[in-house]
Formats: structure tokens, C-alpha cells, sequence
């Protein structure tokens, strides 16, 4: 399995889940949210690569409500929120 650091994330857009809607990085490119947790569920590793410090573990969570699967870090106690603190991927 493989490890990944995700340096952009790509925000909602206009549906109704509200979630991201991928991840980039400079080895991955730029993945699907769905992609992503597939390739989760499979073993391989991802991590947010900030401008500052080290990354944390990007994670699967279960919308209580939903059932919609979405992506997380393992919480650290630091605001605000480590994926969208990534900049905004390219176009």
C-alpha cells in the first residue's frame, strides 16, 4: 500500500451533500472523493501536507444522519478544520 500527502482540496459544490469534492497532492494528482475512500478502504494512507508542521491522518467517517461517506482528519484539537485549511486546488 501507498502513502499520500494531499497538499489542495477541491470544495463543494453546489449539491446537496456538502462535501469536498477531491483531493490533489504532487504525486497523486488530483483524486475524487470517492476515489479516495476507496482507495482508504483498500490500505493506502493519506495525510494533509500543510505549509507548517507535519500532516495528520486523513480518515473515512459515516454521516450520522446520511449514511454519505466522507473524509476527516483523526481529530487533534487544533481549529480549524486540517482539510480545508489546504488551499484551494487549481483549476
Amino acid at each position: 500500500m501507498y502513502t499520500y500527502y494531499a497538499t489542495c482540496h477541491t470544495p463543494d459544490n453546489i449539491d446537496l451533500d456538502r462535501r469536498i469534492q477531491g483531493l490533489g497532492g504532487p504525486v497523486m494528482g488530483w483524486l475524487a472523493i470517492d476515489v479516495i475512500i476507496d482507495m482508504i478502504n483498500q490500505g493506502h494512507k493519506f495525510y494533509t501536507r500543510p505549509p507548517y508542521g507535519t500532516g495528520q491522518l486523513i480518515i473515512v467517517a459515516t454521516h450520522p444522519r446520511t449514511g454519505r461517506r466522507y473524509l476527516k482528519t483523526v481529530a487533534d484539537g487544533v481549529e480549524p478544520n486540517n482539510i480545508l485549511s489546504l488551499p484551494r486546488c487549481p483549476q
